[in-house]
Formats: structure tokens, C-alpha cells, sequence
């Protein structure tokens, strides 16, 4: 599987290059009275108005400062069965390439420091372990509660 590889408060994370429309430098942000953690703002993205998230707020990772290694990845994430644009805060992005079917793992299911319904897997690889979120479910989670707080917001 070809990924891009990005930085999330120290960790390495994965997402498939199908999802990925294009990687941004910091735009503004118009934040969204009331909006939670995870969706706060939206931001323009060549006319079309995207909601900016932050994954950190799903895995339950530490807020970090942008600087000048901060990006916005642009995706395409299935959301209840359709192709859903959002964009993604990265502390910084790192590489794309080839992930194999071998190097991936099981989720363990004791000593995760993340959710593991929100991970579809870990890959070991030369450089260490890699976490490949389970967006679809992230994004989901975001929808499905009714006061449109996410239950992993409210967990914090």
C-alpha cells in the first residue's frame, strides 16, 4: 500500500495516497462558534470550504504549536458511504512510501496509547513503528453523536 507518512506530537502516522488531494502550508483558519477539538475551523481550499480537523483530538495525542514544519493535508475520506473532503493538521509530513501487507500488525489490545477502534493498523518498519488511523471511523465517531460533540471529545 502507498501512504504518505506524517508527524503527530512525535508519532508516526500513515494515511493511503489514494485519500490525498495535495498537501498545504498553513492557510487561515475562519474557527466555528461552539465547534469542538477535533473540527474547529474551515479553511478555503481554491474556493471549495473544507473543515479543518485535528487527529490528535481522536487518538487522544498531546496539542502541539504549529511551526514552520506544519502542514494541511487535503483528503477524501469515506463518510457513510460517500467521498467526504477534509483537511488534516500535520506536525509535519514526512515521506511517501510503500507500506507491505508483511510489516503490517495486529492491534494489540493491552498497552495501547491510542484508541484501537480508531486504528486499522501498525506497520514495523526500519524506522519504527507506524500507525495507520482508521479514518473512516474517526470521521464517523465525529458524526454520529447527536450534540455534535464527539464522544472522544468529550472523553478528554
Amino acid at each position: 500500500m502507498q501512504v504518505v507518512t506524517l508527524t503527530l506530537s512525535g508519532e508516526t502516522l500513515a494515511v493511503p495516497t489514494r485519500m490525498l488531494h495535495e498537501i498545504l502550508e498553513p492557510v487561515p483558519v475562519t474557527r466555528v462558534p461552539r465547534a469542538g477539538r477535533f473540527a474547529s475551523g474551515l479553511i478555503n481550499v481554491r474556493g471549495a470550504v473544507i473543515p479543518l480537523t485535528d487527529l490528535r483530538v481522536a487518538l487522544g495525542m498531546a496539542q502541539a504549536a504549529q511551526d514552520e514544519h506544519t502542514r494541511i493535508l487535503v483528503l477524501d475520506v469515506p463518510v457513510a458511504g460517500e467521498a467526504t473532503t477534509v483537511a488534516v493538521i500535520a506536525d509535519r509530513v514526512l515521506d511517501v512510501t510503500e507500506i507491505d501487507d508483511a510489516a503490517m500488525g495486529d492491534i494489540p489490545e493491552v498497552g495501547m496509547k491510542w484508541p484501537p477502534e480508531f486504528l486499522s493498523g501498525i506497520a514495523r518498519t526500519d524506522a519504527g513503528f507506524v500507525i495507520l488511523p482508521d479514518l473512516e471511523r474517526i470521521y464517523a465517531a465525529s458524526l454520529a453523536n447527536s450534540t455534535g460533540t464527539p464522544q472522544f471529545e468529550k472523553d478528554l
